[in-house]
């Protein structure tokens, strides 16, 4: 053996021993779309940091089809139409091969369009109004069934709520999520009287008028709750407003949808205790699978007061099934790894797994959890896997409309007469 000879063998032995063997090539592009100043920045940050680190262990096991893997960051700005404008750009100037991103459903709904003409792939971690199924998402976060709806049944069972509040932030997600609690509520004849209905802007500061129409409805001794769709900075407002009122959770409990471990990382927490939210995930989660991740998560930014939350959960399943389904498919073109991601089984950080289902949806857990004086849940209840709907049973014009992209290619297949509908989404 020749001198030359020797060192490509130690060179290919270097090689291997730090992955490098695996990552030859392009990289393989990914868009990350989330808000990183405005009114969501409060939420999304941690996003963008979240695909960064599954992005980076990722490279560090070899890549993907032996290939490296590059986040492409952009900040949409918390600026609706923007999100469509830097979806484009990601697509057609950044060549991305995914995109994971979205928070509020209006910034999902603008980007709707541009993937569905572009043939993209968006990952949407985060719980949202369900009635949409686009061959082009992959809806890693809740649908009512698996989270809106098992939050009001927990509140009338076991707090005895008889009135309610429903709050939100004046957009597509509160609207449709309170329709549907609004007919599921009176339908099983939950509600005692009328249902209070509010929404206010995105950044709503004032809320002493609301907060005082709460308190009036349990003027004859009945039980209020309030189910809160209330998005970004507005709840910081919205919590020291109860505060001020002298509002407990024990008075009237608020079950958030939108508050989690990050948000109330910038809250002083000491009068919130006891209200509660509904998620699919915890920090609180005790399990050795949530352990390692806040393990690796405190390790990636390098700070241990960093917390991790639901929508965070989902971004990690949902980056997982992507690079399952493009290893199954041996391709990043969008159509084959579509077509591999629907049975797709990857792990959560509750102890279980998350499946990709037909509708573009997933399985998930629903958990209940109350807010600590430190900023974090405790865990009060917690179901068995639950199959996101994209479609809910509880509105009439959508109980006979199901999705199944592989059987059917459709997303809103009508199953009385037996025929698609549309393919293309509402937007």
């Amino acid at each position: 053996m020749n001198t030359v000879t020797k060192m490509l063998m130690l060179s290919s032995a270097i090689a291997l021993a730090n992955g490098a063997w695996a990552q030859e090539g392009e990289p393989i592009k990914i868009g990350v779309l989330h808000s990183l100043s405005g009114t969501m920045a409060i939420s999304e940050t941690t996003l963008k940091d979240t695909v960064l680190m599954m992005v980076e262990q990722q490279n560090a096991k070899g890549g993907l089809l032996g290939r490296p893997i590059e986040a492409v960051v952009v900040d949409p700005a918390s600026d609706w139409p923007l999100f469509a404008e830097k979806a484009r750009e990601l697509l057609t100037v950044s060549d991305v091969d995914a995109i994971f991103g979205c928070w509020t459903s209006v910034s999902r709904k603008s980007v709707l369009p541009v993937i569905e003409e572009l043939n993209g792939l968006l990952f949407y971690p985060v719980q949202y109004e369900g009635e949409e199924s686009s061959k082009n998402v992959i809806y890693t976060g809740a649908a009512p069934n698996q989270q809106a709806i098992p939050a009001v049944d927990y509140m009338a069972q076991e707090l005895g709520v008889e009135k309610w509040a429903l709050l939100g932030t004046d957009y597509v997600y509160p609207r449709t999520t309170n329709n549907i609690l609004e007919r599921y509520l009176t339908d099983n004849e939950l509600a005692d009287g009328k249902i209070f209905v509010n929404y206010t802007p995105f950044g709503h500061s004032d809320w002493s008028k609301v907060v005082s129409d709460v308190v009036a409805l349990g003027a004859d001794g009945k039980k209020v709750g309030v189910v809160s769709t209330i998005n970004g900075d507005a709840n910081v407002g919205f919590y020291k407003e109860l505060a001020a009122a002298g509002v407990s959770a024990d008075d009237i409990p608020v079950m958030a949808f939108s508050v989690g471990e990050e948000e109330l990382s910038g809250l002083d927490t000491a009068n919130l205790v006891g209200h509660m939210a509904a998620w699919n995930y915890f920090e609180t989660a005790d399990t050795p699978e949530n352990a390692a991740f806040i393990e690796e998560w405190h390790k990636f930014t390098g700070d241990d007061s960093r917390v991790t939350n639901d929508p965070m959960e989902a971004t990690m399943i949902g980056f997982n099934a992507w690079v399952a389904a493009v290893e199954k498919a041996g391709t990043t073109d969008v159509d084959p790894v579509l077509d591999a991601i629907v049975g797709v089984e990857v792990p959560n950080l509750t102890g279980g797994t998350a499946t990709v289902l037909p509708n573009h949806h997933l399985t998930k857990p629903v958990l209940i959890g109350e807010i600590r004086e430190d900023g974090q849940f405790d865990i009060v209840s917690q179901t068995d896997p639950v199959p996101g709907d994209a479609w809910t049973d509880f509105l009439p014009e959508s109980a006979v409309l199901d999705a199944d992209w592989p059987g059917k290619s459709c997303g809103m297949w009508n199953t009385e007469s037996n025929s698609c509908v549309q393919v293309q989404s509402n937007y």
